[in-house]
């Protein structure tokens, strides 16, 4: 029976972690991934022309500054010898060609490319390149959610000249994993106004997909809560990004200058005021309303990071009634419904352009708040059990850590069905008791 049960638990652990949003698969956003995709555009002896396409294609997952750095391990001797749209970070050994008069853009095994920057010169531009490596959400900003460039490939002179395709791919931005290249249908181009198609003579494609547990073993972001029915405000749980340490700052003051100074192309680690719950973010979920037939919701966000601005910031709620949203105030909204099952109970709420779509860096202003009016659900709205609170809130696609249910606000007068319970189990506990020593 002790193995049956210890199989049992065995299996609950591995199908709740094989679910969960930070191994690898987010059941609120199933099908998202970034894909690399390579169509052979020319080929001859030693001489091929290749674009790669990096697309975005997470609902509210986006890659911020300072952008994706895409790499790869060439399999043969290949070199870069001239790029368009991107560029590699270093240029490597080309001692071989110095005979040649001309040294390839890059000689490196291991060659890592970036994206231009916005303002490049218009002869190295190609189409949807020069944005610093940014790629937005689909959901948010459908029109700059792909970065392509251009290679020509050679090879050294010792080198057959064959293409081949290289593997190991790393889009350079912590928390993506991606396999190797397969061999996919062939790209086909649309040309004269679309009367013509031509199309890749190969395509090969490798998918990157995100997992939260690599992009950092803590979390970034805690949720806290309170109503207008209840005193007092649920607080971020203690400890929910880390403990207070000494690397922490106190409100209102700034982190020291050397600290400040960093690479503007490396992700720079969190330097936060200190607080119990020590997130760089703070999401407060505030029942502030309840009419007749709507209530009324007010979030606010706050950066509580010394050390980053979040451009372009977003938030996923989980709710039952935000199938019922009414109005939705300084903030832009997008029902999610992952499944088309015609469940519609998840959110995603971004800031308005040149308005509040940048969320600033720990200070007074250092937050964006808005409100929403929903129309309640007679079958099943109440405040009771924490009905009115979000099942889970997401910051810019990585997960919140929430208040235990049993902390959630009650209304006056009303015990959590856990009190309750540990209230009837005790008062039957006392009656047994009595009876035996009565």
């Amino acid at each position: 029976m002790g193995a049956k049960l210890n199989l049992v638990f065995a299996v609950t652990i591995i199908l709740v972690t094989i679910s969960s949003p930070s191994h690898g698969y987010d059941p609120l956003d199933p099908f998202g991934k970034i894909t690399i995709k390579w169509d052979l555009i020319l080929s001859s002896p030693g001489h091929h022309t290749v674009q790669v396409r990096l697309e975005n294609m997470q609902e509210y997952r986006h890659v911020d500054k300072p952008g994706w750095k895409l790499s790869w391990h060439w399999e043969s001797k290949q070199v870069i010898w001239d790029m368009r749209g991107a560029e590699t970070t270093e240029q490597g050994n080309c001692s071989a060609f110095a005979s040649s008069g001309t040294l390839p853009h890059c000689c490196l095994t291991r060659p890592t490319i970036v994206d231009l920057l916005p303002g490049a010169p218009f002869n190295s531009q190609v189409s949807n390149c020069c944005r610093g490596g940014v790629l937005t959400a689909m959901s948010q900003d459908h029109t700059n959610h792909v970065s392509v460039f251009h290679m020509t490939i050679g090879s050294f002179p010792d080198d057959s000249g064959e293409f081949t395709m290289p593997s190991n791919f790393d889009i350079g931005v912590p928390g993506y994993s991606c396999d190797n290249a397969t061999t996919v249908a062939p790209t086909k181009y649309s040309t004269d106004k679309g009367r013509r198609k031509t199309q890749a003579l190969a395509t090969w494609e490798a998918v990157c997909v995100y997992s939260q547990f690599r992009s950092s073993q803590s979390p970034k972001c805690c949720v806290s809560l309170s109503a207008f029915y209840y005193r007092n405000i649920v607080p971020c749980p203690t400890c929910s990004c880390g403990c207070s340490s000494s690397h922490c700052v106190k409100p209102g003051e700034m982190p020291p200058y050397l600290e400040q100074k960093h690479d503007p192309e490396e992700e720079v680690s969190p330097v936060v005021e200190c607080t119990k719950h020590m997130c760089p973010i703070h999401i407060h979920w505030h029942v502030k309303v309840n009419y007749r037939e709507y209530w009324r919701v007010k979030i606010t966000a706050t950066n509580l990071n010394t050390m980053k601005n979040y451009t372009d910031w977003n938030l996923v709620v989980l709710h039952p009634n935000l199938k019922s949203v009414e109005q939705v105030f300084s903030f832009n909204y997008k029902s999610l419904t992952p499944y088309h099952n015609g469940i519609n109970d998840t959110g995603m709420f971004w800031g308005v352009k040149f308005y509040n779509d940048v969320l600033l860096q720990a200070g007074k202003i250092g937050n964006v708040q808005t409100e929403l009016l929903l129309k309640k659900d007679m079958g099943n709205f109440s405040f009771r059990e924490g009905w009115a609170f979000p099942r889970r809130i997401l910051f810019n696609g990585d997960e919140c850590v929430m208040p235990s249910p049993d902390d959630y606000p009650r209304l006056p007068g009303y015990a959590s069905s856990s009190s309750s319970a540990v209230f009837s189990f005790v008062t039957i506990l006392f009656c047994f008791l009595l009876h035996l020593f009565v």
